[in-house]
C-alpha cells in the first residue's frame, strides 16, 4: 500500500510564538467587543480621516490599541517598557499610528491566554486586531468561533501589498485553518520556510577516523553505527556512546531527535495525516509500513545503537549527548550548527559535525516530516472600522523591513543603538558589541517578528552555500548569527524538498478529536513504545490499528476528510 502520496507544497515553519499581541485600531464606539482607543474621541476627525482609505500616513494620527502577552527574556533598554519603546515611537513618526495599550502581561504559564479567555467570557472591550501563535492552535480556533471577529481575506485582497500577497501565494494553503464554511477568517502569520524540516547531523571526525562514507541508506547507516559504538574513534566505551541521538517522549514527530524519517524510509509518516494513493487523508501511524519501521526501532534498541531510554526523551535531551561529544548522529534542523551543536566543541575541541541527507530505506524509499511556514494568525474585529490601518503598517513591513536590499535604510539594521549600532569609524556593530547590548527589536513590532517572507532566509543560505559575499542584509545576518555550517546544511535539505510530508490536517479539533484522541493518543504512544522495548510482539500493530479505528479513528478519519474537501472546494 502506498503510504503517502507526493505534494505540490513542501515548507516548513518556525519556532513555537513565546509572545503574542492584540491590537484594536481605533474606530467608532466600543461596541460589540471593539475597544475605544485611550484618549480619542469616537467620532474624532482622526476616525473619519481613515476610515476606507489606504494611506501612507495618517493627518491627525490614528490609535490602535493593543495589548501584549510579553516573553518575559525580552529586555529593554533606556528606561523602555513594551508600552513605550522605539518602535511606538517609531509606528508614530512614520505612519502616524499611535500604539496605545490596554493591558500587558508577562507571558509565564500561559498567562496571556487566561487574561484573553477572561476578557471575552466575561464581555471585557476586545482589541480589533488580535494576533495569535501557533504554540495555542485551540485559543485561536475559540476566537474565530466566537463571532467576534470578521472574514479577513477580503480585507488582505484589497488592501494587502502586492509584496505580501506574493508572499502568501508561496503556500495556498496556509489559510487552511483559519477557514469556515470557504471564509479566510484569519490571516496567517507567516514564518520562514523550512524551519523545523530536519536532516542528519553526523560527526565527520569520527567518520573521517573511521574511514567510512557518510550513509545514504539504512544499511550503510547500521555500519555508521556499529563503527561508532564498538570501536569508538575518541576511545569511548560502547555504555558511553549513543549511535543516534533520538527520543519519541511526547510523539514520534518532533523537531530535534526526531525518529519520523525512520518510517519514512519504509512509506509513512506517523502522528500527522498524510495524503494517501486514492486523494483521501489517512493517519500516518495506522499505516501498515509502521510495523517495519517499529521493527527497525526495537531492532536498533536491542543493538544499543538508539538511548536505552529513548522513550523518556524528549527533544531538548537528545542535545545532551551531543553536546558533551557521546553521540554520533542527530537529526535536527538546518541551523543547528549554530545551536546546540556550536557547544561541542566546548566538551571535545575537535569535534566536527557536518549535515548530510535523510538516508533511504530498503526499496529506495525517504521522507521526513514537513513543517509549515505560519506562525500564527491574526484575527480581525467584526466592527473594527478602519482596518486599513493595519495594512499600512504591515505593507511597510513587507516591502521594507523583510528583505532589504543595498541601498535600503534598514539594510544594516533598524534601529541604531537598538539591533545594530556603528564605530567611530562608521562601521557597524552587532550583539555584545552594541553599547548597552542587543535588544530583539522585532518583538516590539505590531505583528510578531516584523514581517517574514518564507524562501527569503533559504534564498539567503543557499547564495552563501554556493559562495556569494553577503550583500543584504539577511545573508549578513544568517552569515553573523548562524553557525558555519547552516548555508551548506540548508543546501542539503533543499536537495530533498521532495521527501518532505507535512502534515495534510491543519484545522480545528473534530467533534470525535475533542473526546476520543486523548485516549488515542495514549494507546499509540503505549503500543509502539512497547513494540520497541520488545515487551509486545510486532504483530501487536495489528491489533492497535483495529482498537483505535473502533475507539473513535475511523469516525476522526472521516471527519478530517470532510474538512479537507470542504477547505479544497
Amino acid at each position: 500500500m502506498k503510504a503517502f502520496a507526493k505534494k505540490g507544497v513542501t515548507a516548513a515553519a518556525a519556532t513555537a510564538m513565546a509572545f503574542t499581541l492584540l491590537a484594536g485600531c481605533a474606530g467608532g464606539g466600543a461596541q460589540d467587543g471593539a475597544s475605544e482607543p485611550a484618549g480619542t474621541s469616537g467620532d474624532s476627525a482622526s476616525t473619519e480621516a481613515a476610515v476606507g482609505e489606504l494611506k501612507d500616513k495618517y493627518d491627525p494620527p490614528v490609535a490602535i490599541n493593543v495589548a501584549w502577552g510579553v516573553d518575559p527574556a525580552l529586555k529593554f533598554k533606556n528606561g523602555e517598557t513594551i508600552e513605550n519603546n522605539v518602535a511606538t515611537k517609531w509606528a508614530l513618526d512614520t505612519f502616524g499610528i499611535q500604539i496605545n495599550t490596554l493591558w500587558s502581561v508577562t507571558d509565564t504559564n500561559g498567562a496571556f491566554a487566561t487574561k484573553l479567555r477572561l476578557a471575552m467570557s466575561s464581555g471585557q472591550p476586545m482589541p480589533d486586531v488580535i494576533t495569535i501563535g501557533k504554540d495555542d492552535p485551540t485559543l485561536a480556533q475559540d476566537l474565530i468561533d466566537s463571532g467576534i471577529f470578521q472574514e479577513a481575506g477580503p480585507l488582505f485582497d484589497k488592501y494587502a501589498s502586492d509584496k505580501w500577497k506574493a508572499a502568501m501565494a508561496i503556500d495556498p494553503h496556509v489559510w487552511d485553518p483559519y477557514m469556515r464554511d470557504g471564509k479566510r477568517m484569519g490571516i496567517p502569520l507567516l514564518d520562514y520556510a523550512y524551519n523545523h524540516d530536519y536532516l542528519l547531523w553526523i560527526r565527520q571526525d569520527w567518520l573521517d577516523k573511521l574511514g567510512l562514507e557518510a550513509p545514504t541508506t539504512l544499511a550503510e547507516l547500521e555500519t555508521v553505527m556499529e563503527a561508532f559504538k564498538n570501536n569508538n574513534p575518541d576511545g569511548l566505551s560502547p555504555d558511553q556512546v549513543v549511535p543516534l541521538s533520538i527520543g519519541f517522549k511526547d510523539d514520534m514527530n518532533t523537531w530535534m531527535g526526531d525518529p519520523s524519517w525512520v518510517f519514512g524510509a519504509f512509506g509513512t509518516i506517523p502522528n500527522q495525516w498524510n495524503a494517501a494513493a486514492d486523494g483521501s487523508l489517512e493517519y500516518g501511524s495506522t499505516n501498515p509500513a509502521m510495523k517495519d519501521g517499529l521493527a527497525k526501532l526495537k531492532e536498533w534498541h536491542e543493538k544499543g545503537f538508539i538511548p536505552k531510554e529513548v522513550a523518556l526523551w524528549d527533544a531538548n535531551k537528545t542535545a545532551e549527548p551531543a553536546v558533551a561529544g557521546t553521540a554520533g548522529i542527530i537529526p535536527g534542523p538546518y541551523w543547528m550548527s549554530g545551536w546546540p551543536l556550536l557547544d561541542t566543541a566546548k566538551n571535545v575541541p575537535h569535534a566536527v559535525w557536518k549535515p548530510y541527507a535523510i538516508p533511504a530505506g530498503p526499496d529506495g524509499k525517504a521522507g521526513r516530516h514537513g513543517t509549515h511556514f505560519t506562525n500564527g494568525v491574526v484575527l480581525i474585529n467584526k466592527n473594527m472600522k478602519n482596518p486599513e490601518a493595519l495594512f499600512t503598517y504591515q505593507n511597510y513591513m513587507y516591502e521594507h523591513i523583510a528583505d532589504p536590499q543595498p541601498g535600503s535604510p534598514y539594510e544594516i539594521g533598524i534601529f541604531k543603538g537598538y539591533d545594530y549600532d556603528l564605530d567611530a569609524n562608521g562601521n557597524p556593530l552587532y550583539l555584545s558589541d552594541i553599547p548597552g547590548g542587543e535588544v530583539n527589536v522585532m518583538r516590539y513590532f505590531l505583528i510578531r517578528d516584523g514581517a517574514r517572507i518564507p524562501d527569503a532566509q533559504m534564498k539567503a543560505l543557499l547564495n552563501l552555500a554556493d559562495g556569494k559575499e553577503p550583500t543584504t542584509r539577511l545573508e549578513k545576518e544568517v552569515r553573523n548569527n548562524y553557525g558555519p555550517e547552516t548555508p551548506a546544511a540548508a543546501k542539503v535539505l533543499l536537495s530533498q524538498e521532495d521527501i518532505s510530508f507535512k502534515d495534510m490536517f491543519t484545522g480545528p479539533p473534530t467533534e470525535t478529536m475533542k473526546t476520543k484522541l486523548d485516549y488515542l493518543n495514549k494507546l499509540e504512544n503505549q503500543t509502539f513504545n512497547e513494540i520497541i522495548y520488545g515487551q509486545k510482539p510486532i504483530d501487536s500493530f495489528d491489533q492497535f490499528v483495529a482498537s483505535w479505528k473502533s475507539a473513535g479513528g475511523e469516525q476522526i478519519t472521516k471527519e478530517v476528510n470532510e474538512w479537507y474537501a470542504n477547505v479544497n472546494k
